[in-house]
């Protein structure tokens, strides 16, 4: 690898985990991390990075091939790619792999960086009434104008879709659809899909170096495999949309799966054996980057989140939008991790939910790829959205710290419980519970209303005796608490009354205390209350003396009455403390 510009080398080489190996800011590389792989074209030991150019989007589409920092080769593709693997399609000598280039409706694979097959999806079905009009048109039995009419009411309801010619077709002005029908009206209509992800699975082994077959999904929410030698449909598949992002695992002879990030905002799991999805996990927003670690998927959306779904579900919240998503493995130190790009050029490392490494980019970064480039296995390499080409090489020193560096809840809060066993009584109690769960809600919602029915009447039955400090009247908004305090022998007696009323005030009220003369004396036995605002609270206080010295107590009665009324509207019973003295008279 090159030296790099020294604007570009880190400030802190000890504490850095990276080293800038290369940046080539004019690399002009436009591309995503669907189009680029790392191979060992030659067998030589040594990879190269292929990369599928998207060019300008018209024109200029290549595929290119970089040996260390420089351009090995180049070719020029017909039309745009949507995906790019590597992969061995025979057991000859020398084991080289070839390169699948998938474009438009057909596959393009390359062997020693030269022209070796194309592969083309299968036509699909045409609609019959389709062809119905188009023969009448042949025949000059309808107008231009009238072609235009059976085509929309055919688009509109019928269940095949139309082919590309008719919509073509509808897309015209009225001044060129003439010579538009006279053009085309003799040739056959074709249906055809594209190719819009590929991956690889192996065919029998799961080494390294074993044979793999294609995966390709298409537009119409089709799912291939294909045989690495012939070429040929092994097996197809059927998602309920179309897919986008695809994550393959396994080996074709025995087990697989394959994880399909679809354009309806779902993930599904397709199996052997199994013509359609089983496994379905529906998303809040649109999935931009799906990775699998083993048994975990992690998705990154466009709501500027980052999903995990293990055996216990997680959600990362991103500073920015996700650009692009790839695997960090390193089998050498049995490390994984998850790289993700994001749109204010920065890349986030996740292990698991913990964010382990920021890594600062120049420009933001449109695809990703990690592996072995040239000798170097902990090789990263990054493309940028204005056609740079980054490359940094993991230190052998570099090491990552499990701890979350995003502020949040600690990792103690996601470590499982040690749940004991179910045992048997346990389970037999679950039995008894889910075959007589109603009558055992039933019973329970009667004992519940027979404790609510109790309390209410105690409390109804407290209100009315006045058997407590506390009381409330059931004709006029007062409420009333007394407190005692003291030891003895006197004691100081404080009522607090409140107006619960929301706007009317209450006036004309006394206070009058009835109690054992021989036991106590008051100094004011008798109150006029003044007028009560609503929602204040007036004190009242006045002092007993205790007159016995035998350790005795009694109830002391306190009636509050309307000036000229005898009937009280509010009553307490005071239980008064014993006293632990004698008044001095």
């Amino acid at each position: 690898m090159s030296t790099v510009p020294h604007e570009l080398k880190d400030t802190s080489v000890a504490s850095s985990k990276w080293l800038d190996a290369h940046y080539d800011p004019v690399a002009n590389l436009y591309t995503f991390s669907s189009c680029i792989a790392l191979s060992d074209l030659h067998g030589d030991g040594e990879n190269k990075l292929v990369v599928g150019d998207l060019g300008t989007g018209v024109c200029n589409m290549k595929l290119k091939v970089y040996r260390g920092t420089g351009l090995l080769s180049e070719s020029t593709l017909l039309d745009l790619p949507t995906g790019l693997v590597s992969f061995l399609m025979d057991l000859h000598e020398p084991r080289t792999p070839a390169i699948a280039v998938a474009s438009g409706p057909f596959i393009y694979v390359y062997k020693n960086l030269r022209p070796y097959f194309k592969f083309t999806l299968p036509s699909l079905e045409v609609n019959p009434l389709e062809q119905d009009v188009w023969s009448q048109a042949r025949e000059d039995m309808i107008d231009p104008m009238t072609l235009k009419e059976m085509l929309e009411g055919l688009r509109d309801k019928a269940e095949v879709p139309l082919s590309v010619r008719s919509l073509r077709f509808l897309m015209l002005e009225p001044q060129e659809m003439e010579n538009f029908v006279h053009l085309h009206k003799e040739q056959p209509i074709r249906r055809q899909t594209v190719i819009t992800c590929i991956g690889t699975l192996k065919k029998n082994m799961a080494d390294e170096d074993a044979v793999s077959c294609l995966v390709i999904g298409t537009e119409n929410g089709d799912v291939y495999i294909l045989d690495p030698e012939a070429f040929t449909i092994l097996y197809k598949m059927s998602l309920p949309s179309t897919a986008t992002l695809m994550d393959v695992t396994g080996q074709f002879d025995v087990e697989f799966r394959i994880t399909v990030a679809c354009r309806n905002g779902n993930i599904y799991v397709l199996r052997r054996d199994s013509p359609k999805p089983k496994y379905c996990i529906e998303l809040s927003s649109h999935p931009v980057g799906l990775v699998r670690m083993g048994k975990n998927v992690v998705v990154g959306c466009t709501d500027e989140t980052l999903h995990g779904y293990t055996q216990k579900l997680w959600t990362a919240y991103l500073p920015a939008p996700v650009t692009t998503m790839a695997l960090m493995d390193l089998p050498t130190r049995g490390f994984q991790a998850v790289l993700v790009g994001l749109a204010n050029c920065e890349v986030h490392m996740y292990r698991d939910k913990n964010l382990i490494c920021i890594i600062k980019t120049p420009d933001v970064v449109t695809s990703i790829c990690f592996g072995r480039y040239g000798r170097e296995d902990g090789t990263l390499i990054m493309t940028t959205k204005g056609g740079g080409l980054i490359v940094k090489i993991l230190k052998r020193t570099a090491v990552f710290d499990d701890r979350d560096s995003a502020p949040g809840p600690p990792i103690a809060q996601s470590i499982r419980l040690n749940v004991p066993k179910k045992t048997k009584l346990y389970v037999d109690q679950t039995l008894r519970e889910r075959e007589n769960a109603v009558a055992m809600h039933r019973a329970f919602q009667m004992d519940l209303s027979r404790l609510r029915l109790t309390a209410a009447r105690a409390y109804v039955k407290a209100l009315e005796s006045s058997l407590a400090p506390m009381s409330a009247s059931l004709t006029e908004p007062l409420k009333m608490n007394a407190v005692v305090q003291g030891l003895g022998p006197s004691f100081k007696l404080t009522l607090n009354i409140q107006n619960t009323a929301a706007s009317r005030p209450v006036m004309n009220l006394a206070i009058s205390f009835l109690y054992d003369e021989s036991l106590y004396s008051m100094r004011t036995a008798f109150f006029k209350i003044p007028l009560l605002v609503p929602g204040l609270n007036y004190p009242i206080d006045t002092f007993v003396e205790c007159l016995s010295d035998k350790g005795i107590s009694d109830i002391i009665k306190v009636f509050v009455l309307r000036e000229g009324k005898s009937a009280p509207l509010l009553t307490a019973h005071i239980n008064m403390p014993v006293s632990e003295g004698l008044a001095l008279n």
